[in-house]
């Protein structure tokens, strides 16, 4: 009887706990930003990139995490993904995109890029950049251009072309908000643009 009582009297403190141990604490953010360019075409787009992080306060165990860093061109189907670590491909280290043999060509030579080539790199500097870690600015290096700039005919015609290749990397400013606050909504491309073309 007195360890049903006792049991009584802590289970919400048990369960606070194991809400506490399985959240980690974790507040959830949403990472965007969109900046004017040109496409490797010379055609004035805007470019927009977008990812999610998981921030845990520093006595936690669990280190900061976040997705996938989304770059997308407008008016291109061509969506790129920049990862960090292992996962990321054989084409360097730190945040970056390898190439797609057929697709690409590295911008300096003309030659075909391949799964080695490091088409994309934020932060391209630091070997040791993570996508968690990005902060309100970064620099973004593309070392590729695209090996055709459509695919496909007519109504089934799809436009493959991206954000221009530099030697010198963007500059690119970062907004953070709360994942699903109203400050969280991507900015949206202006599609009429497209259509024009």
């Amino acid at each position: 009887m007195i360890f049903s009582a006792f049991s009584r009297a802590y289970k919400p403190v048990i369960a606070s706990l194991m809400l506490l141990f399985t959240s980690g604490c974790a507040s959830y953010y949403s990472h965007f930003a969109m900046f004017p360019a040109e496409n490797s075409s010379g055609e004035p787009r805007h470019v927009r990139m977008s990812w999610q992080s998981a921030e845990y306060p520093d006595w936690w165990f669990a280190g900061d995490k976040a997705t996938s860093v989304k770059l997308e061109t407008q008016c291109s189907d061509r969506v790129w993904r920049l990862r960090d670590g292992d996962d990321a491909g054989d084409c360097g280290s730190g945040i970056r995109a390898c190439g797609e043999r057929g697709r690409d060509l590295v911008a300096a030579t003309g030659r075909p890029a391949t799964v080695t080539t490091r088409c994309m790199a934020i932060n391209p500097a630091d070997p040791d950049a993570r996508i968690a870690h990005v902060g309100s600015k970064l620099e973004l290096l593309v070392s590729c251009t695209p090996a055709a700039v459509t695919e496909g005919q007519g109504d089934d015609a799809r436009n493959l072309d991206y954000l221009r290749a530099s030697s010198v990397p963007y500059t690119v400013y970062v907004r953070k908000a709360p994942r699903g606050s109203m400050r969280a909504r991507l900015p949206e491309f202006d599609e009429s643009v497209c259509d024009a073309e």
